[in-house]
């Protein structure tokens, strides 16, 4: 946190890259389309499920910050439950500025209120993505088993394999390397991953060689936050919430389509394709997920209405329209309980400074 605070450039800079990765995204996922038909579509949608979808996705927060207090149990800490789910909300809020900073904006809250050493409260947090990331392989699998043609076409229509069936342009980046006689696209992106991985490298061996101490430090106070998991004194419950965590993740994405009568009819297989491919685009390094999300959705829409011999161009226009509504709900979300949790952590963090002198 310090370091952040003595480099406000490289925040600037963090959130930048992250905005004009929401810009391209969102510009990519917009162009040709039809305003006028989004408009009718988001004034006719039966906000009624839009309204249970946003219950299921607050429950999943409480879920979440229970959970988190089952993780913290076996290394002598009973925090709050309260205090979790506002610290929870209070990294969601930090995520919609900094992409990935809400981990570390969570763990240094928790500190505050409850004396949780960040770096023991950080490994669990990488414990709970670890989990997050076996939920959702296993969201994959089912998503295989029930729509598999619908993964096949949405490959194609996202690698540019179906370009002359769903009209998918150029976008910009593009456009400007043929310009500059890069036509191989295909070399161009493979030799800049390469690229981008050894600067990885290289900058990490340089991380290494100056912070080597507080690296490891951090490290082993991150490792016994991992091995938590097998200290676990309460295994069956960690697993029922979890389970009931990507449960109100499942509904409060697959809900929302019910308030639009051309995705009603969509099956529970639908639901798993949805909330897979809605998570491929929340994944990219975009402000909030906008304009990865959306691009992700018209996409994935195009590939379910494909393989249910549907026009792919609607499809493309209805996952817009979903996202148009999916997307601001979690905003929403994310906005109200993370400008609520300032307060209550502001008044958790004084009872907690409080108490620390009472006791001293």
């Amino acid at each position: 946190m310090e370091k952040n605070s003595k480099n406000p450039l490289k925040s600037i800079l963090t959130i930048v890259i992250s905005l004009a990765f929401a810009g391209f995204f969102l510009w990519f996922a917009l162009k040709g389309l039809d305003f006028k038909v989004i408009q009718k579509s988001i004034e006719r949608a039966n906000y009624t499920w839009v309204f249970i979808a946003g219950i299921f996705g607050l429950l999943a927060y409480w879920l979440r910050a229970i959970r988190w207090n089952i993780l913290l149990e076996p290394m002598g800490y009973k925090i709050s439950n309260a205090n979790a789910f506002w610290t929870i909300s209070f990294g969601y809020l930090m995520n919609l500025t900094i992409p990935r900073s809400g981990e570390l904006a969570r763990s240094t809250a928790l500190y505050g209120v409850e004396d949780v050493p960040v770096d023991k409260s950080f490994g669990t947090i990488i414990l709970e993505r670890v989990v997050d990331l076996i939920c959702m392989i296993g969201f994959l699998g089912l998503t295989i088993i029930f729509k598999y043609d619908a993964i096949l076409s949405f490959y194609d229509i996202a690698t540019g394999q179906k370009e002359e069936k769903v009209k998918v342009e150029h976008g910009f980046f593009e456009k400007f390397l043929m310009k500059i006689g890069i036509v191989d696209f295909t070399a161009f992106y493979f030799y800049m991953k390469i690229s981008l991985f050894l600067l990885a490298i290289v900058g990490l061996i340089i991380l290494f060689k100056y912070k080597k101490d507080k690296l490891i430090g951090f490290a082993k106070g991150i490792l016994q936050g991992l091995t938590t998991i097998f200290k676990l004194r309460q295994k069956g419950k960690f697993i029922l919430y979890t389970i009931g965590i990507w449960i109100c993740y499942f509904l409060a994405a697959y809900l929302v389509c019910f308030s639009l009568p051309e995705t009603s009819d969509f099956t529970i297989g639908d639901g798993f394709f949805i909330i897979t491919v809605g998570t491929f685009g929340m994944i990219v390094p975009a402000s909030g997920g906008i304009g990865a999300f959306n691009l992700a959705m018209k996409y994935g829409f195009m590939a379910l209405f494909i393989s249910a011999g549907k026009n792919a161009v609607t499809g493309g226009e209805m996952g817009l329209i979903y996202s148009f509504i999916s997307l601001p709900l979690q905003f929403l979300l994310t906005i109200i309980t993370g400008l609520l949790s300032i307060p209550a952590l502001a008044r958790a963090r004084n009872k907690n400074v409080v108490k620390k002198e009472f006791t001293e």
